[in-house]
């Protein structure tokens, strides 16, 4: 009998973790996509942009391409971001209310992302200069769709096609 109880009570235990274990973390939505794309998307692009081709000014010519370890790993952290906040956009806290088309804007940032980041491994400027000119397609894409609000333009979208001007006449 007192095996039994035992048991019973061991049961008991196990099956009060399994519900524990099984109840789902909950997710706090701390950005909305305007905070998202300022302080994230847009900062981790720009870094990643700048990382291929080269600039003329009053000063002489400039190569963009990153000369240090720190300089590639933060092209290939930048890269792996953008990936990222892709999946993040898949999330039902950010495509709720949004059409298909959001979804497959989002995977297409996640893969661009990917690719970016092996073109960051393999430290291959006209693979990272590539890819950046999709990722920028991609973002400008999903910016017709989904506008950002009236009158207000993406931070540093100016620069981005400025620079990426700039980098393609320099090729």
């Amino acid at each position: 009998m007192k095996g039994m109880i035992v048991a019973v009570a061991c049961l008991a235990l196990l099956t009060g973790c399994k519900k524990a274990e099984e109840k789902a973390p909950t997710f706090v939505k701390a950005h909305d996509i305007k905070q998202l794309m300022a302080t994230i998307v847009q900062p981790q692009a720009d870094v990643f942009w700048k990382s291929a081709g080269s600039y003329t000014d009053a000063t002489g010519t400039h190569d963009l391409r990153p000369t240090t370890e720190d300089a590639w790993l933060r092209t290939r952290s930048a890269a792996a971001t953008i990936a990222e906040m892709g999946n993040l956009l898949m999330t039902e806290q950010y495509a709720k209310g949004r059409g298909e088309d959001w979804m497959q804007f989002s995977k297409s940032l996640v893969e661009i992302g990917q690719k970016a980041e092996k073109a960051a491994i393999d430290r291959s400027e006209d693979a990272i200069f590539e890819t950046g000119g999709t990722m920028y397609n991609v973002c400008t894409a999903c910016h017709q769709v989904y506008p950002p609000a009236a009158g207000e333009v993406p931070a540093n979208a100016a620069d981005a096609a400025g620079n990426a001007s700039n980098a393609a006449i320099a090729r």
